[in-house]
């Protein structure tokens, strides 16, 4: 019996022509590029072109983080995307569970549509909304004040309103569209197991905790391990588009990818832009490394790998 690598490359012909698209999307555009990291260690100089660039070391690297800057970016990047995996991944499920246990499947279609039209509004409309809301002096939400004689809030120059407002608005975008994958989960759950808890005397927030929250588990751990892998990526839509180059923000609201933005386009920085995304990737690659450990360890079959 033969058993060789071509033998079984060709005896899985449709597999692999059915694989070769993603295959080849990645190669292109994740893997090829992954050769213009040695401008993280080279200054790039547009008459001399890549390879024939001076190269630096580590220079790039000590700039950003002698420029004090690279904490804050760090910081504020981790901060946000935990706080965007908890809440929304929790509303996620509230909305899915509450979602599944409608009866009608008119109300059901129609909630869901509502729900999913925000994730296919871009950062740009996005933005322009927020704008109208918060305008100091033409926003609704100004406006609204004065009617009821409280005074205005002045919230593009307040830092502190920002940690909510972004949040409000990854998780408005993002709930309807992360729900589908907890409703086909939900809705794959054996539908006798359910029927039996109910004979048995089960009401339905004991249906959820015994039988459909230990059923999302697998799902659960597989959509919160894939976001941890880009915990270090900030949503350069979201932070931009909301904030834009408004450097009394920059505080709370400045990413590691909207600092990479302005050092390449405003500062002209290419070898530390490089350098910052290759910083950027490592913290990646690292934290999922460790969260994969870490589940593993614990339940070795929801683990990625």
């Amino acid at each position: 019996m033969r058993t060789g690598l071509l033998y079984r490359m060709r005896s899985k012909k449709a597999l692999l022509f059915m694989i070769a698209p993603a295959v080849i999307y990645f190669l292109l555009f994740s893997y090829v590029p992954m050769a213009g990291i040695v401008l993280a260690f080279k200054q790039y100089r547009y008459d001399l072109g890549i390879m024939g660039s001076p190269w630096v070391g580590l220079d790039n690297f000590k700039f950003f983080f002698l420029t004090g800057d690279a904490f804050r970016v760090t910081r504020n990047t981790l901060l946000y995307n935990a706080a965007f995996i908890l809440i929304n991944n929790g509303l996620q499920i509230i909305v899915a569970i509450f979602m599944a246990e409608i009866g009608s499947k008119l109300f059901r279609k129609t909630a869901q549509t509502v729900m999913f039209l925000p994730y296919f509004l871009s950062w740009v409309v996005v933005g322009a909304v927020a704008y109208n809301l918060f305008n100091y002096e033409h926003g609704t939400v100004n406006t609204l004040l004065r009617a009821l004689h409280i005074p205005e809030l002045d919230i593009y120059t307040t830092t502190e309103y920002w940690k909510y407002i972004l949040v409000f608005f990854s998780a408005w975008k993002a709930v309807g569209y992360g729900a589908v994958f907890y409703m086909a989960s939900i809705l794959s759950i054996d539908r006798e197991t359910y029927e039996a808890a109910e004979i048995d005397g089960a009401n339905v927030f004991q249906r959820i905790r015994y039988i459909t929250l230990p059923s999302l588990r697998p799902t659960i751990t597989i959509l919160v391990l894939l976001a941890i892998g880009g915990i270090f990526r900030g949503d350069f839509g979201l932070f931009y588009q909301l904030v834009g180059n408004n450097g009394l923000l920059y505080e709370t609201t400045d990413v590691i990818d909207t600092y990479v933005y302005r050092s390449l386009l405003v500062n002209n920085e290419i070898g530390m832009s490089s350098a910052i995304g290759f910083y950027q990737s490592i913290l990646c690659f690292v934290t999922i490394m460790v969260t994969n450990f870490l589940v593993r360890k614990s339940d070795k079959d929801n683990a990625l790998f």
